[in-house]
C-alpha cells in the first residue's frame, strides 16, 4: 500500500534519513539542477536530495517507493536527451549523486578501480594516472560528467575504436533498486552463470531500473607518448579508405579516428576562443586520428605517425596533415574535436542527433542522407561528425540563417528529426549510439522499435520497477 505524504511530511522524513546536507528546498539552489544541458527541458522538484553512501540512497528509495514519489537520478546534468530532468509537476525528488565521490580502491596489479557514482570523469582520470593507470574513456564533458551518468548512459566517446563503449569498461556495479534493496554486484567474475546479468542490465538503463552507486572499471597501463595527427581529405569515402590502411598497419595502436566536416571546423574556430587551424590550406573534410603507445616495445608513436601519413600521401589519401610534436599541440587538435557542440549550439538553433550505422556504410549514409535532409528542407545545412571506426555519426542539421531559436526546432525540427531516424533505421542502424534516449527520443523508439524489443523493454520495467517511480518518462515509452 502506498502512504500518502503532505510535503512538509516528506522534507521531514527526508531530513532525519539524510541530515541537514542531504536536502536542498531552496529554488535558487535548485534551479540550476532542473534545466538540461541543451536547455530544452525545464522541470520542477520537490526537493533535491543528496545521499552521502549507498545506505542513505537505499534509505531515500525505500521511502520514495512507500510513498509512490518519483526520483530522477542526475549526475553531472551534462546529457544530451533532457534523461536527467525532472517533468513540470513538482512532484518528483531530484537525486544527485555528487556527494558520493570516493574513489574506494585502486588495484594496480587487477588494473580495477573501484568507483562511486559522483565521481566525474577528469577527476578519475587523474587519481589512476598517481599510480600508473588509465581509465580508457575520455569526452568532451569529462570535466562534469560522472561515473554514475556514463554508466547510466553506457557512454563511448572518443577511444571506442580501440578500448569499447562503458559496457566493455565495466566489471561490477553496485546499485539501488526500486525497492530501496542494494545489488552487490563489484567484484571482477571472469565467470559468472547466476542467470540474468543484471550488470548489463543497469548498464544503459539510464536510472529506470535502479540507481548506480559504483562501479568495478577497467584500466589499462598509462600512455607512454602519443601522435595526434589532423589531415584534409576529399570526401568521407576517401577517409574510410584511409582508416581501412591505418587499422592494417597501426592496429591497436590506433585509438581514435575522428571524421570532421569543414563547417564544424569553422563554428569551431569563430565561436571558440584560442583554437586555431591545424594546417594552413581549407579542406572539405578533415580526420582527427590519435596513435599511442603503452609498451616500450612498440613503435614510437611519432615514427609510427610519420610513415603511415607518408603512406596516405602516396596512395592520395590525405591532402595535408600536421602531427602534433608536443603534448600541448596533441591537447590543441582535440580541442577542435570536443568544442564541436558547445559551436554548434552557439551558431544558431539545430537538430542534434546522435545515431549510429553499421560501420562500412558511415561514409555513404552521411553523403547521402546528409544530401536528403538539405533537399527535402531547403535551407537548412548538415553537418555530420564522429567516431568513423564505430559508426557513431554526430548528425547535426542547422536552421536556415535567421530561424528562430524557439520555434524552428517544433517546426520544422521534428520534422527532419523523423526523416533522418527514419533514413538510420533503414540503413539498420540506431537512432541512440552513446547519449541514451531519456525523453528527446522516448516516443520515437516506440514508433520505430519493432514489437519484440518494445515488449521486452516495457516487461523490464515493469517487473523492476511496478510502482514506476525510477526516471519516469524516460527510455521507456509511458
Amino acid at each position: 500500500m502506498t502512504e500518502t505524504l503532505t510535503r512538509p511530511d516528506m522534507i521531514e522524513r527526508l531530513h532525519a534519513l539524510l541530515g541537514p546536507k542531504g536536502v536542498t528546498t531552496d529554488a535558487d539552489a535548485i534551479a540550476p539542477w532542473l534545466t538540461d544541458w541543451r536547455g530544452r527541458y525545464h522541470g520542477a522538484a520537490l526537493a533535491l536530495v543528496s545521499p552521502a553512501n549507498a545506505a542513505e540512497l537505499a534509505a531515500c528509495i525505500e521511502l520514495a517507493a512507500e510513498t509512490g514519489t518519483p526520483i530522477v537520478p542526475q549526475g553531472g546534468n551534462s546529457g544530451m536527451v533532457g534523461g536527467a530532468t525532472p517533468d513540470a509537476e513538482g512532484r518528483a525528488l531530484l537525486l544527485s549523486t555528487r556527494r558520493m565521490n570516493a574513489i574506494r580502491s585502486i588495484d594496480r596489479a587487477a588494473r580495477v578501480v573501484v568507483a562511486e557514482a559522483g565521481v566525474v570523469l577528469q577527476t578519475l582520470h587523474e587519481k589512476v594516472a598517481e599510480h600508473g593507470l588509465r581509465f580508457p574513456l575520455t569526452l568532451g564533458g569529462k570535466g562534469s560528467a560522472t561515473v554514475g551518468g556514463l554508466v547510466s548512459t553506457n557512454a563511448g566517446g572518443t577511444q571506442v575504436l580501440r578500448h569499447g563503449t562503458m559496457r566493455a569498461l565495466v566489471e561490477g556495479i553496485e546499485a539501488v533498486l526500486p525497492d530501496g534493496s542494494v545489488y552487490q554486484g563489484l567484484a571482477t567474475l571472469k565467470k559468472d552463470n547466476r542467470g540474468y546479468d543484471l550488470r548489463h542490465l543497469l548498464i544503459g538503463a539510464e536510472g529506470t531500473l535502479g540507481i548506480v552507486t559504483a562501479a568495478t572499471l577497467k584500466l589499462v597501463p598509462a600512455l607512454i607518448d602519443r601522435a595526434v595527427v589532423w589531415a584534409g581529405v576529399e570526401s568521407p569515402l576517401v577517409a574510410r579508405e584511409l582508416l581501412l590502411l591505418l587499422e592494417a598497419r597501426a592496429g591497436r595502436e590506433m585509438e581514435g579516428f575522428e571524421i570532421v566536416p569543414r563547417r564544424c571546423l569553422a563554428n569551431v574556430l569563430h565561436h571558440i576562443p584560442g583554437t586555431r587551424a591545424p594546417l594552413g590550406s581549407e579542406h572539405p573534410w578533415h580526420v582527427l586520428i590519435e596513435f599511442a603507445r603503452d609498451d616500450l616495445a612498440a613503435t614510437p608513436p611519432q615514427e609510427r605517425a610519420e610513415a603511415l601519413m607518408a603512406e596516405a600521401f602516396e596512395r592520395g589519401l590525405v591532402q595535408d596533415a600536421a602531427i602534433s610534436a608536443t603534448e600541448s599541440q596533441a591537447e590543441a587538435f582535440w580541442k577542435l574535436r570536443d568544442s564541436i557542440s558547445e559551436a554548434e549550439r552557439a551558431e544558431g538553433p539545430a537538430m542534434q542527433h546522435d545515431i549510429s550505422v553499421p560501420v562500412a556504410d558511415m561514409a555513404r549514409f552521411i553523403i547521402e542522407a546528409g544530401a536528403e535532409v538539405e533537399r527535402r528542407f531547403p535551407g537548412t545545412e548538415v553537418a555530420a561528425f564522429g567516431h568513423m571506426g564505430d559508426g557513431n555519426v554526430h548528425f547535426h542539421v542547422a536552421a536556415p540563417k535567421g530561424s528562430d531559436r524557439t520555434t524552428w526546432p517544433e517546426h520544422p525540427g521534428k520534422e527532419i528529426s523523423r526523416l533522418i531516424h527514419d533514413l538510420v533505421v533503414a540503413a539498420g542502424g540506431s537512432i541512440s549510439a552513446e547519449h541514451g534516449i531519456g525523453q528527446l527520443k522516448r516516443d520515437e523508439l516506440e514508433r520505430l522499435s519493432d514489437p519484440a524489443r518494445a515488449m521486452a523493454l516495457k516487461a523490464i520495467k515493469h517487473a523492476l520497477d511496478p510502482k514506476g517511480i525510477m526516471n519516469p518518462g524516460k527510455l521507456v515509452p509511458l
